[in-house]
């Protein structure tokens, strides 16, 4: 498989990689006429959405990728073809459109797409633009669509007893939420192409800490009794000192303490792929700082609104959460 640029590769690489692929022989090819194959299904008019939505990701790549699952909270993955220069990707998210995830080769290109919780099941695609002539970034050229389809999932429920006062906000504590929330909507808008100044070898990540997972994603969650959001991330129990690292090369783009998320710590992997660590104890990086895969840099804690120490681990791609179990080996 070829490594995961996240700037596009310069025009004289395009040939040897070509030539290499082709050494990989009848599997390669294999797996090419797949994927042409399954785009040519997606196009096909009267197929449900359900049908398409398992035909839609490319074929698995141990390694490599995150899995792909078309839920809400998931990841679609939609081969693009070949390009000699990465295309420009967008999907639309309210009222705004959001860039996607490309990595890939002149071979061929795919869009990693995060699918928000709040997603409706159903038909839905991304807009794929040529990129600028000379590679000065940017799009060129005519737009085209590339559909894909959300299948439904249901979340369980989980009940939480925490401090009422957690739930129950007074004055002070509402105006300090909004506050985070707005400073933390520009920290989740960062995209970058290599914050660790490398490109990455794959998607997969290394879990950040070793425990029990206490929580998993997309639990519809009731505190004292009352409906909030959905868990937005895995929760890993662990005790209090215990190190997290990096999942993946990164750079540190905030470091706070928060009403909610108690000590927090988001990294940037680059084209809007983020990951958030909350509840920690301690803080061992500042922003700006660069990490490697499996660096310490914080520690567990209960901090927040918490039931117990533990570590909640986010992941992000489009400005979107996604479940992290999508990205860890199987």
């Amino acid at each position: 498989m070829p490594t995961l640029p996240f700037a596009p590769p310069p025009a004289s690489s395009f040939a040897p990689r070509a030539n290499a692929a082709r050494a990989r022989g009848p599997a390669a090819v294999s797996r090419r006429a797949a994927l042409a194959a399954a785009g040519a299904w997606l196009a096909l008019p009267g197929t449900t959405w359900a049908a398409r939505a398992a035909a839609a990701a490319p074929s698995a790549a141990p390694g490599v990728w995150p899995q792909a699952l078309q839920v809400p909270g998931g990841v679609a993955r939609l081969s693009l073809g070949p390009a000699a220069m990465r295309p420009v990707v967008q999907v639309r998210q309210g009222d705004a459109d959001v860039p996607v995830l490309v990595t890939g080769d002149a071979i061929e290109w795919t869009a990693v797409v995060g699918i928000a919780l709040a997603a409706v099941p159903g038909d839905a695609q991304v807009t794929v633009q040529p990129a600028a002539a000379g590679g000065a970034g940017g799009a060129g050229g005519a737009a085209r669509t590339v559909p894909f389809s959300i299948a439904p999932k249901r979340y369980a429920e989980q009940q939480l007893k925490v401090s009422p006062r957690t739930v129950d906000l007074s004055p002070e504590d509402q105006a300090r939420y909004e506050r985070e929330r707005d400073h933390q909507a520009v920290v989740m808008a960062t995209l970058s192409e290599q914050p660790a100044g490398v490109a990455l070898p794959s998607l997969q990540m290394r879990v950040p800490v070793p425990g029990r997972r206490s929580s998993s994603f997309g639990l519809r969650r009731v505190f004292n009794g009352q409906p909030r959001n959905p868990h937005s991330g895995m929760d890993i129990a662990a005790a209090t000192g215990t190190p997290v690292v990096a999942p993946l090369p990164a750079r540190v783009i905030d470091v706070g303490d928060y009403f909610f998320n108690g000590g927090t710590v988001w990294l940037d992997h680059g084209q809007g792929l983020l990951s958030m660590y909350c509840h920690l104890s301690r803080m061992d990086v500042q922003v700006g700082d660069v990490l490697q895969t499996g660096d310490a840099f914080c520690k567990v804690g209960a901090t927040g609104r918490v039931t117990g120490p533990h570590l909640h681990w986010g992941v992000m791609l489009n400005r979107t959460m996604v479940d992290p179990a999508l990205f860890v080996p199987a």
